[in-house]
């Protein structure tokens, strides 16, 4: 129960079966030409065989994935702090250590991260879920771990040498038994203006064998986190999806939120059902995401306009599905 407060800690302590973690580290080089996601978990289902620890390497511009598998008695974690360890490979909100080799590729290096800026953690809302947190038996927990933070250090992909001295990174996790039937999640932190970063999730919540569809958006601007969450009362007045666009108006009693993210092929990363990673979900870390933040009671008055470029998107189910959820 401590750990709530410590979103970013492994959570899944004592749990044999139907479960998943993961933590997700974005990387995008200082010149924009290498951008990176890596993915590393624990994956716990009936068939214990199956059973394992992971580290996901998505390479988004040359749209690849690799996947490292790891027996689970490979995977460590710390009890009260972030910092896992699968194999040989390193993990905390300060670096990322990986010496990966499957006998046909091999990714080397080593990264750290300054400046960090997580979802605060207060005692009735401990990080990005709320209230929501104190809730046992959901089907998915998220956490974000840092909106922005710069990047030293490179990695080794096989031949290839990748620099992200002065990159930019993000930082976020999910824990559960599945990821929802069906999702919208959007990120970007490339903004013309610095220390500017986007993240947004719409999806499916069972609830009390029903359903609803839950929302959480954070916007920092100017050192300010502007909250809109289905527990902070925001209402989401316009949500529409097409194959190449989608667009999300969101308002609460002082702010209204206005997003258009232009979809981008992606890679498509195994996701976890009942803890196996049996589903697939296509990412992007190649789109863009325009963002307007205006005052509710003066709409004439633009607090802040730009695009999101290397922005991470993702569109998995029925739109339709999550429209109905509203109306729960």
């Amino acid at each position: 129960m401590a750990n709530i407060w410590k979103p970013a800690v492994f959570q899944g302590k004592g749990k044999k079966t139907e479960y998943f973690e993961g933590w997700y580290f974005k990387l995008v080089s200082h010149d924009e030409n290498n951008a990176f996601a890596i993915i590393p978990g624990i994956s716990l289902t009936k068939n214990r065989g199956k059973s394992h620890a992971f580290i996901m390497v998505m390479d988004a511009r040359q749209q690849h994935l690799f996947y490292f598998r790891f027996p689970l008695e490979k995977f460590w974690a710390s009890s009260d702090e972030f910092k896992i360890g699968i194999g040989s490979n390193y993990f905390s909100t300060k670096e990322v250590l990986l010496k990966l080799d499957d006998g046909v590729n091999t990714i080397q290096g080593k990264l750290n991260f300054q400046n960090i800026i997580p979802w605060p953690v207060k005692l009735f809302s401990p990080g990005v879920m709320g209230w929501y947190a104190f809730i046992p038996g959901m089907e998915c927990y998220h956490g974000v771990l840092s909106f922005d933070h710069t990047i030293s250090g490179s990695l080794k992909l096989n031949k290839m040498e990748l620099n992200f001295d002065n990159g930019k990174g993000y930082m976020e996790k999910d824990w559960g038994a599945s990821m929802p039937s069906s999702w919208i999640w959007m990120q970007s932190n490339h903004f013309q203006e610095e220390c500017v970063s986007l993240f947004g999730s719409v999806a499916k919540i069972p609830w009390l064998r029903k359903y609803f569809t839950g929302f959480i958006f954070g916007f920092l601007y100017g050192g300010h986190l502007y909250r809109f969450t289905t527990y902070t009362g925001a209402k989401i007045r316009e949500l529409s999806v097409s194959h190449g666009e989608i667009r999300i108006i969101i308002e609460d009693k002082k702010y209204r939120l206005s997003i258009q993210a232009s979809r981008e092929e992606g890679v498509d990363l195994p996701a976890p059902s009942l803890g196996d990673m049996t589903a697939k979900v296509n990412e992007s870390l190649n789109s863009k995401i325009k963002v307007e933040l205006r005052d509710v009671k003066n709409q004439s008055k633009l607090i802040f306009s730009g695009l999101g470029q290397n922005a991470g998107l993702e569109f998995v189910g029925d739109v339709q599905e999550l429209i109905r959820g509203f109306m729960k």
